[in-house]
């Protein structure tokens, strides 16, 4: 199954995404967001041809907020959780940090999740119990972690309380910061020990469902702001805070919760 995932993934990057690459026109979504018809075009593919793969519902960022309910409460037995174009404001400007997600979910969480950005070819996958890769070399890569202070975070600042970002931006504990706007590529490079840290305010499940479980198999950590159980709490806003080491993700999870309220 993972093996026909990935070449799903590739075949649609290849055919709707690239061509489309800085040629396409954009649209604002009620929430602000932008949206192309790239997106609406690999996301009407991935519907078809996953149900070949693994015939259950398939919930994605671009369909109605009915709709998305709808088919998570169909899906306790087996739901594809896709996001067509991950980064579509990267992929608008011509920056080159965007992914295809698709993760298989059971019972609400995710048991398979590949993450691809066909910019780079780099094809993240994982499956629940098999391990974390990155175009077949295991994750992470890094084996040796600095401390606290001498740490990379990669943070996404506008959706998290005005004192906890404020801290950050004055006196964070790490030694430097990085956010690209991309979610899922963002747990994929925490995953590969990119990044030493990891933390979102919020984020809905097609922004965490392949990244968690790769990271997850990689070896990392994660929990909520406010419960160790990530999957704890509601499935449309996940906070986040993560990292591939557990000393120092302990730390910063523990710096996070001193100072987020």
């Amino acid at each position: 199954m993972l093996n026909a995932v990935v070449a799903v993934v590739r075949s649609v990057a290849q055919q709707e995404i690239m061509p489309r690459y800085q040629q396409v026109s954009r649209q604002i979504k009620v929430d602000g967001s932008v949206v192309t018809e790239a997106d609406f075009a690999v996301q009407e593919i991935l519907l078809r041809e996953l149900q070949k793969i693994y015939p259950v519902a398939v919930m994605g960022e671009e369909m109605s907020e009915q709709m998305q309910l709808k088919k998570w409460m169909e899906g306790d037995a087996g739901l594809w959780n896709v996001d067509p174009i991950d980064g579509t404001s990267n992929f608008l400007n011509g920056l080159p940090y965007f992914a295809i997600s698709v993760a298989l979910m059971k019972q609400g969480k995710s048991v398979l999740g590949v993450v691809y950005n066909p910019v780079t070819n780099e094809m993240f996958y994982a499956e629940k119990g098999k391990g974390a890769y990155l175009n077949g070399q295991p994750l992470p890569f890094r084996k040796s972690f600095p401390a606290l202070s001498s740490a990379i975070a990669n943070v996404d600042l506008k959706r998290l309380n005005g004192k906890l970002a404020g801290k950050i931006a004055v006196d964070p504990p790490y030694a430097s910061q990085r956010n690209y706007g991309a979610c899922t590529l963002e747990w994929c490079y925490a995953a590969a020990g990119y990044f030493d840290l990891y933390l979102h305010g919020g984020q809905k499940p097609w922004d965490y469902a392949a990244g968690s479980l790769i990271l997850e198999e990689a070896g990392g950590y994660m929990s909520g702001f406010n419960q160790d159980d990530f999957w704890g709490g509601s499935p449309w806003r996940r906070s986040v805070i993560a990292g591939i080491d557990q000393s120092l993700f302990i730390q910063w999870r523990d710096w996070v919760r001193k100072h987020k309220l």
